[in-house]
């Protein structure tokens, strides 16, 4: 008996230093991993076989040609489509990410097939991928989940069952495992898209990772499904054009509303939130592209990018400022006039005709200000680049002249009294510095939970207020106490505007 488990030991000990040799890198912790989530969609959405698996990715990663990034990537946005589909994108964000040392990575990423109100931040031991097993990491996750209600510990939206096979942080694993080697991973999956949830729990991760260099934030996302190709194109570049701008407030908005389309929108906006809280000073869309460049086929596509937020010591470029012609200020103060009189004197909306002009088929948050013998008649805005913005004008007007809660609506008889002044709003920024704020420049937006107001740039040299009185009454118009811009739960969002009226249009 002593020679046959001689025997048997030996053979054991044979196949196990083979396997050391042949089988892929495992990424595994000393203690044995029990609740392992195993692969979903393995041989479905990338090979199961890990040779022919890390041949795709390398014949991807070699192809992508990222510019050399200027600083420490904090946060990056990756597409999880099939490799053959999304793969050549999503091989540029990994590209970038070469050579950069992570030994945590927080994958944030939406539920397809399960519906649930929170944001779930994995409870197991593990993730599985052809490559090997990824730990996660318990004791960050355990803590995180404490950060807000908002975040739980559980497997909701991590199954990978027949029926809820979710994709979403799975696909994300091997490239990281790729390019990273090592490392921890937590795996969160959002059940609610909300702007509330996404603040959370960016706010959460940074207080977290505060003086963590060593993590980095992958937000799993695609963009807009299913339309034609050139609308896909002009749906996603907004969105694109918005992260650029670092304006995720209105990204999450547009999000909600479904004008924009990214099912991972609100890992979008959280890793944003997270990052901007770190010091990132730099928002780098890396590739865009959709399905179409792939199959060929432009009736039905899915948008996918690759991005970066960075924090650098060279800041990225400001825009130039906004600026609008005379002409351009003129049509849309004749668009104003034409949708109120038209409104209410034919009781049905104006058309106005496509405007030739290429800023103003761009899309812009504006406000309409009506007023009667210099007294104000009615005053509303979309905060958010919902619309082009001829046609944001056109409707802001409408609703100044007959939805005001402030006034009865706009009459007949006074339509030759009223006078239009425009304030065509720049991208929303979070304020980080109340000393930077100036008076004349620049408007404010606080929101606060479901408390939110709104302040155009004019108003307080119209009242002749300081900075301070500018905020605290900022407060005030959200329906908070004037001292909520103290308070760390409100966020301050500034803005510049362009504004124009019948007098100065030209």
């Amino acid at each position: 008996m002593r020679i046959a488990r001689s025997s048997t030991m030996a053979w054991l000990t044979a196949q196990l230093i083979t396997l050391a040799i042949t089988a892929p890198v495992l990424h595994v912790r000393s203690a044995v991993a029990e609740n392992v989530r195993q692969p979903a969609v393995a041989g479905a959405f990338y090979p199961a076989d890990p040779k022919e698996l890390s041949k795709m990715m390398d014949d991807m990663l070699a192809k992508a040609t990222p510019p050399a990034v200027d600083g420490e990537i904090l946060a990056a946005v990756a597409p999880h489509a099939g490799y053959p589909y999304s793969g050549p994108v999503a091989a540029w964000t990994y590209a970038a990410l070469k050579g950069h040392k992570y030994s945590r990575v927080v994958v944030i990423a939406p539920s397809h097939y399960v519906g649930f109100s929170f944001t779930s931040v994995y409870a197991g031991d593990a993730y599985s991928t052809p490559l090997g097993q990824v730990p996660v990491d318990k004791e960050f996750a355990h803590r995180l989940a404490k950060m807000s209600s908002t975040m739980q510990l559980s497997e909701k939206g991590h199954q990978s069952t027949q029926d809820a096979p979710e994709h979403s942080v799975e696909v994300e694993l091997p490239w990281l495992q790729k390019v990273l080697g090592n490392f921890d991973v937590v795996p969160i999956v959002m059940g609610d898209q909300s702007y509330e949830s996404s603040r959370a729990l960016g706010v959460a991760l940074a207080k977290m990772l505060r003086n963590d260099h060593d993590t980095l934030v992958l937000a799993s996302s695609d963009l807009s499904h299913y339309h034609p190709y050139d609308e896909a194109e002009t749906i996603d570049h907004k969105t694109l054009h918005a992260l650029e701008a670092w304006d995720y407030f209105s990204m999450s908005r547009n999000f909600e509303a479904r004008v924009w389309e990214a099912c991972g929108g609100a890992p979008i906006v959280a890793a944003m939130i997270y990052a901007e809280r770190m010091g990132a000073n730099k928002a780098e869309v890396l590739r865009y592209a959709n399905s179409g460049d792939v199959t060929g086929d432009h009736s039905r596509v899915v948008g996918y990018s690759a991005d970066l937020f960075i924090k650098s010591a060279h800041a990225a470029d400001a825009p130039p400022p906004f600026s609008l012609t005379d002409q351009e200020k003129a049509e849309l103060l004749a668009v104003a006039r034409n949708s109120v009189e038209h409104m209410i004197q034919k009781k049905e909306p104006y058309a106005p005709a496509p405007s030739t002009s290429e800023t103003l088929n761009r899309e812009y948050g504006a406000f309409v200000t009506l007023t009667e013998r210099g007294a104000l008649r009615g005053c509303i805005g979309y905060t958010s680049a919902m619309k082009p913005l001829y046609m944001t004008v056109r409707d802001t007007a409408t609703l100044a002249a007959l939805r005001d809660p402030r006034f009865p609506p706009v009459s007949a008889s006074e339509l030759p009294q009223l006078a239009y002044e425009i304030s065509v709003l720049s991208p929303l920024r979070r304020v980080t510095d109340f000393e930077q704020i100036k008076v004349g420049r620049d408007g404010l937006l606080m929101k606060n939970g479901e408390f939110e107001g709104l302040l155009l740039p004019q108003v307080p040299v119209e009242q002749k207020w300081d900075r301070q009185t500018f905020l605290e009454q900022t407060c005030v118009k959200a329906g908070m106490t004037p001292n909520c811009w103290k308070d760390e739960n409100t966020d301050i969002f500034g803005f510049t505007a362009v504004v124009f009226n019948e007098k100065n249009s030209e």
